[in-house]
């Protein structure tokens, strides 16, 4: 175990910052301008975030071989996570289908990305990517899946989301390059999805405010704390290197992702709480990440 440098505290502080920057500057509009966000999160769905998803997939190079290991250990933190915080939320009395998906389903694009990358050097940026598509197939399958099983697993095939992945992945494996003419507009796309998503959160938080802090400060906790059990439990099981351990334990403690909020508000799953038990656990990944990288460098 190293000392966690300076840099890397002030890269955490800006990376997170920002996130709750742009929330709050949603919150300070939606406290004075009645908005109607309905229309802005189906368009991020079904547009902005697919468009997000392909330009990072395919315009990265990653061989799957070298982390097949890491992506079971990252399917692993992410179901396990479930199965562990299962049992306290019945204790809790919440619904399930509100709480579970945040303790599983976290912020490995906007957050897990830059800040692999810096912990760990560029060469951990496929590890980082290959963590991400993991965590994010898994959501718009499962997660989606948790919310409404009325949808048949064939039908998730046709979600904006999941077939962004497919496309990006196939091709990434398959090393063809995108045009310029595509690639820009697609990005600049993406670019839209996340600073949309933080501040539509904000809205919804002025409409129903935080009198579900309670959760989020128990999802808090429990997010990245069923995270790193499991991924520790996995740890004789997987055979990884340490580097790469020690970015699976990374991931493992990350907070919730904000498209949470999002899909809870496309499936009318009591978004006013998923909102709280977001932000809170993003608001905690201050105080929590420089402890887990602190033990993982």
């Amino acid at each position: 175990m190293t000392a966690i440098n300076p840099e890397l505290i002030e890269r955490i502080f800006l990376t997170v910052f920002p996130l709750f920057a742009i929330v709050l500057t949603g919150y300070l509009y939606g406290r004075h301008r009645p908005a109607d966000i309905e229309f802005a999160n189906r368009a991020n769905m079904d547009l902005f975030v697919p468009a997000l998803i392909f330009h990072s997939l395919a315009t990265q190079t990653f061989p799957l071989s070298q982390y097949q290991s890491l992506a079971i250990g990252a399917a692993a933190v992410v179901l396990g996570s479930g199965l562990l915080v299962l049992p306290l939320v019945r204790l809790l009395k919440t619904d399930v289908k509100t709480f579970l998906p945040p303790m599983m389903f976290s912020n490995s694009g906007n957050l897990g990305l830059p800040l692999l990358v810096l912990a760990f050097g560029e060469q951990a940026l496929p590890a980082a990517v290959i963590l991400f598509i993991i965590e994010n197939t898994l959501h718009m399958s499962v997660g989606v899946y948790m919310l409404d099983r009325r949808n048949h697993p064939l039908q998730l095939l046709k979600m904006p989301m999941i077939a962004a992945t497919i496309a990006g992945v196939i091709w990434s494996l398959a090393a063809w390059p995108l045009p310029q003419a595509v690639a820009l507009p697609v990005e600049m796309l993406g670019q839209i999805s996340i600073p949309l998503m933080l501040f539509t959160l904000g809205i919804r938080i002025a409409q129903v405010g935080l009198q579900n802090w309670r959760e989020g400060l128990i999802g808090a906790i429990l997010c990245p704390l069923s995270g790193i059990l499991v991924a520790l439990a996995c740890r004789p099981w997987l055979g990884l290197s340490e580097e790469q351990f020690a970015i699976l334990l990374v991931f493992s403690a990350l907070p919730p992702a904000v498209l949470n909020y999002m899909v809870a508000e496309r499936y009318n799953q009591e978004p006013h709480r998923v909102a709280s038990i977001v932000l809170i656990g993003n608001m905690g990944s201050l105080l929590i990440m420089p402890v887990v990288l602190a033990f993982a460098l």
